[in-house]
């Protein structure tokens, strides 16, 4: 799941990624600015959000039953809020519950290693 967010990322797939993440999906980024699920969807598909690519050090998964926590480590190309391409080495810390029988992520925290 972890590499298909960012597949999806990078090709501004909205739609693969509205699949991924639960209807109550939360977005906290490293500025403290809190999204919903279509509230960065939106900053996507507008060019707010952009990346080029994503190289990925580590993922970790725990399950609890229906529930379970991902923590990734990518080294990813992108441009956000109008700035310039950088490389940055990105943490994300996920949550996800299982519905219907479907892993979808519930939520998620940006921060740099």
């Amino acid at each position: 799941m972890y590499r298909r967010y960012w597949r999806g990322m990078i090709a501004k797939d909205v739609n693969g990624l509205r699949d991924l993440m639960a209807e109550d999906y939360v977005l906290l980024h490293m500025t403290g600015v809190r999204q919903s699920r279509e509230d960065f969807l939106r900053g996507l598909q507008s060019g707010t959000f952009n990346y080029y690519s994503a190289e990925h050090d580590s993922i970790e998964v725990t399950v609890h039953g229906d529930t379970a926590t991902m923590m990734g480590k990518s080294r990813v190309l992108a441009a956000v809020y109008g700035g310039r391409k950088t490389s940055w080495k990105l943490r994300g810390d996920f949550t996800l519950r299982k519905e219907g029988g479907v892993w979808r992520f519930t939520g998620s925290r940006a921060s740099v290693y």
